[in-house]
């Protein structure tokens, strides 16, 4: 029985192995558009794939963010302005992707964009504890990808929606954990 059970945890490896040593054969022309780069994830995913060589477009909330950013970058890294919980912001942001991929479309969709403040017990929580979460965790990433799905099925893209181990076990208050169940509901049902 050993034997099976570790000839399956090397072909298991093995497949790992493999699978992470696969890469694009050009990426320069892949346009790779990441939200909430001012800090965080964000911020460093935005340098990583820049350094890759991948046309990074950044959404950042503030111009200090931008411009920090664009300053330890190189010059293909692009950034602008965009606050997940304005309509008008998400709306410029996709006319700029758009001008900026053309015709190639969009190779790659980042929500990253996120807030965890406030939490605590339920019964602290008033209402607007609840939206000001959801808006930026829940709706702000619905309506990004909604505005940018047609770049990204014209270069047949992908769409990663950073979520969290909260977005399948409720672990405090607030509205965090509801955002989360919530992003892993849309990724479902948008695969």
């Amino acid at each position: 029985m050993w034997l099976y059970v570790g000839l399956v945890a090397l072909v298991w490896a093995l497949g790992w192995y493999l699978r992470d040593r696969q890469t694009l054969a050009s990426v320069q022309d892949k346009h790779v558009f990441i939200t909430g780069c001012d800090s965080g994830f964000g911020h460093m995913l935005a340098k990583r794939l820049d350094r890759k060589g991948f046309r990074v477009l950044a959404g950042c909330l503030t111009q200090k963010g931008a411009d920090n950013l664009q300053r330890t970058s190189s010059a293909s890294l692009r950034a602008t302005l965009l606050d997940v919980t304005s309509s008008e912001s998400i709306q410029r942001a996709a006319a700029w992707v758009q001008a900026e991929v053309g015709e190639k479309g969009l190779f790659g969709l980042v929500n990253n964009a996120g807030v965890a403040n406030p939490i605590g017990p339920t019964e602290w929580m008033r209402i607007q504890d609840f939206r000001q979460v959801l808006a930026v965790n829940t709706f702000g990433l619905i309506e990004v990808t909604l505005a940018l799905l047609p770049l990204l099925k014209r270069a047949r893209g992908r769409v990663v929606n950073t979520s969290s181990v909260l977005g399948r076990l409720s672990a405090n208050g607030g509205g965090y954990c509801v955002s989360k169940y919530t992003v892993e509901a849309f990724s479902d049902s948008l695969r």
